[in-house]
């Protein structure tokens, strides 16, 4: 993606402060399967991802959600934004996790065509695990996949995969907006 500017803190804290709020009404709510108690309790990631970017949380891997309870109860006295290029690298460890879930959810309903140069899926996926770990943006890759649950990322299994793709969604949509994408946090592009 090209490399836009960053939101100012100001933003940053003003967005954290919503997401925080929005949460704390969620988790009040629980036990509550209603969509939209569940979509601010997932926002929570993106939340979390926010309040890395302010050094005041550690990242936890895309197979490790946030603790909710302990993201809500973050106080932003002391935020202090990373530099942009932690960000942007975050940000595109961010934007493979999530091509990876949505590559997976894709090629499980025969929606996705394969690249030319490739003669499998699995080679596709070896390729980008690799040149990703090269990068430094993704862990070392496991039998030609990414790392996931201790187990390589094609063997998830359907609850383990849906938690990972609402991880990489979530933090992908606020590392995004952090760098600029998106004119609101409601329109921010997600492409893969």
């Amino acid at each position: 993606m090209p490399r836009r500017k960053l939101r100012s803190q100001g933003e940053v804290v003003e967005r954290s402060r919503a997401l925080g709020d929005e949460l704390r009404v969620a988790l009040a709510k629980l036990p509550d399967d209603d969509q939209a108690v569940v979509d601010a309790v997932w926002r929570g990631e993106a939340l979390g991802t926010l309040l890395w970017a302010l050094q005041l949380l550690e990242l936890p891997a895309y197979d490790e959600p946030f603790d909710a309870e302990e993201v809500a109860a973050v106080q932003l006295d002391d935020a202090d934004l990373r530099p942009g290029d932690e960000i942007e690298l975050e940000r595109d460890s961010a934007r493979l996790w999530h091509w990876r879930a949505r590559t997976t959810s894709l090629q499980a309903a025969g929606a996705l065509e394969l690249p030319e140069r490739y003669a499998t899926f699995d080679q596709l996926i070896a390729a980008t695990a690799m040149r990703g770990y090269e990068q430094g943006v993704l862990p070392a890759p496991m039998r030609g996949d990414f790392r996931a649950y201790g187990k390589v990322y094609r063997h998830l299994a359907p609850e383990q995969h849906a938690e990972a793709h609402s991880i990489a969604v979530e933090r992908h949509h606020a590392l995004n907006w952090l760098c600029g994408a998106g004119q609101t946090w409601d329109d921010v592009p997600l492409d893969t």
